[in-house]
């Protein structure tokens, strides 16, 4: 594929917004990480993957790059390239015990996420896993969400998938040459050891970005910390604005507007557990149902997995007046591969039963809406650079109160629509794992090859029966191509 053609959007310091997301990760619970499960009909060659990903280590030095934190709270981290770079460390194969299922599969994935980043290495993890019932296997990835959204993530897996089975691997490469070399270029960032730079350029760099930050930023924050002695309740207030004005990945935030307060009454407890379930429809008839009703896929997706909520809900004999939700806006405009653009836009959608088409029209007006509020400014970034100047636990704690209150947040990747193989597998499905980050669930759908897969990645605590979760999902999915 043409992804080394693709221009590399990685900046040598995080952006505000990036850095928020690698701070608030220091409560595991906000995890604004998400990973991927691609499962493949044979297992893979691991000659032919791994000289694949040392070219492709090669070709994206993000890879082999390693996060410095800045100098205090005055600039956002830098990158620089790991001199003790291990590819073991992040390529590993394991095999299922038998008999193999797709649960199995599916707790191990969960299991993997929950392993936290060794946060002074480069940030991906792939596990390539054999001994998936039926002769299949699966290649299990993670790259952390300060390298790139979940568009970016996609243009970078073109690194190391082919368009036949047949396809060589690139020309081998000298990988420890490469990376010795990358690390010589970058030798005033390691006199710092572990502060990765010197002393003197860390500091004029911090002072230089704080200055491009706006000065006004640090004023504002200032004013603030000296009104907290004398109102402790003003701390948590402040910060929680900011969050939701901000709209970061750290929940979602449900804003003020909202109709009611809304909320499932069954999903109020929250964990760092995570849980894998699996819906699968097809494309075509969503595409099908789409254009004969007016609406676009997104607002299916919405609606199909709000359907599936409220019959869950139904079963159980609780009536929900609204849920609360959020969905991905991607702000790109590019064609680069990593990189972040996007704005996490809350939504509240209505929780009593109605016709399915009913339910469409309402969340198609609700999201155009949305959208349109959107275009005239704000976002991801707005306040970023104004959370990252408070403390870091106080942060956290709002934005955990804040996440509370939403039930599931959901995301839309577009995929190939065309087969693609890895080191000789041809690639059967893709599931993704948002980031549940607080909320009762993540919902992320990804097309592929003719088909739309959904990852439901659950915290199981808030969400005690996933399985009767997805059956309710996927039988909202079913009637919804009915249409």
């Amino acid at each position: 594929m043409a992804a080394r053609e693709r221009e590399q959007r990685f900046a040598h310091r995080m952006s505000d917004s990036e850095a928020l997301m690698w701070n608030v990760e220091k409560d595991p619970w906000l995890n604004p990480s998400g990973a991927a499960l691609t499962i493949l009909d044979k297992p893979l060659d691991m000659d032919h993957f791994l000289q694949t990903m040392r070219a492709a280590v090669v070709g994206l030095p993000r890879l082999h790059e390693r996060v410095v934190p800045g100098i205090g709270r005055l600039a956002t981290p830098v990158w620089v390239p790991d001199a003790e770079f291990d590819l073991g460390f992040h390529v590993r194969h394991v095999r299922l015990p038998k008999p193999g299922t797709e649960r199995q599969l599916f707790d191990l994935a969960s299991t993997l996420y929950q392993e936290p980043f060794e946060r002074t290495r480069p940030l991906w993890r792939y596990v390539v896993i054999d001994g998936l019932r039926g002769g299949r296997s699966a290649l299990w990835s993670i790259v952390h969400h300060v390298v790139a959204d979940g568009i970016g993530q996609m243009r970078m897996a073109e690194l190391y998938q082919q368009l036949s089975p047949d396809d060589p691997p690139p020309p081998d490469v000298d990988l420890d040459a490469v990376i010795a070399e990358s690390v010589a270029a970058h030798v005033p960032h390691q006199l710092g050891g572990d502060l990765g730079e010197s002393v003197f350029e860390s500091t004029v760099g911090a002072v230089g970005h704080l200055a491009r930050r706006q000065l006004g930023l640090a004023r504002r924050v200032a004013g603030e910390f000296a009104a907290w002695p004398a109102d402790p309740g003003r701390a948590v207030e402040t910060v929680s604005d900011v969050v939701t004005a901000a709209k970061t990945t750290v929940g979602g935030a449900i804003g003020s507007g909202d109709d009611v307060p809304g909320g499932s009454p069954l999903w109020v407890r929250r964990s760092r557990h995570r849980h894998l379930e699996a819906v699968r429809t097809s494309l075509q008839q969503l595409k099908a149902t789409s254009k004969r009703i007016d609406a676009s896929v997104n607002d299916l997706f919405l609606a199909g997995m709000v359907e599936g909520a409220v019959r869950y809900h139904a079963d159980r004999g609780v009536e929900v007046d609204a849920f609360n939700t959020s969905f991905v806006l991607s702000t790109r405009n590019d064609k680069a591969v990593g990189g972040n653009s996007f704005t996490p836009v809350p939504v509240q959608v209505p929780g009593g039963p109605m016709p399915f088409e009913e339910r469409i029209a309402d969340i198609h007006v609700r999201l155009a809406e949305k959208r349109e509020a959107l275009s005239h400014g704000g976002g991801m970034g707005a306040l970023a650079g104004v959370v990252n100047l408070l403390p870091t636990s106080v942060v956290t704690r709002a934005a955990r109160a804040r996440a509370a209150h939403v039930d599931f947040a959901t995301s839309n990747l577009r995929g190939a629509p065309f087969t693609l193989y890895i080191a000789g597998a041809r690639i059967l499905e893709m599931l993704p794992m948002g980031p549940v980050a607080g909320t009762a669930c993540n919902a992320t759908g990804i097309s592929y090859d003719g088909g739309f897969g959904i990852g439901l990645f659950v915290d199981p605590i808030a969400i005690e029966e996933p399985g009767d979760f997805r059956d309710a999902v996927d039988e909202a999915f079913r009637d919804l191509v009915k249409l």
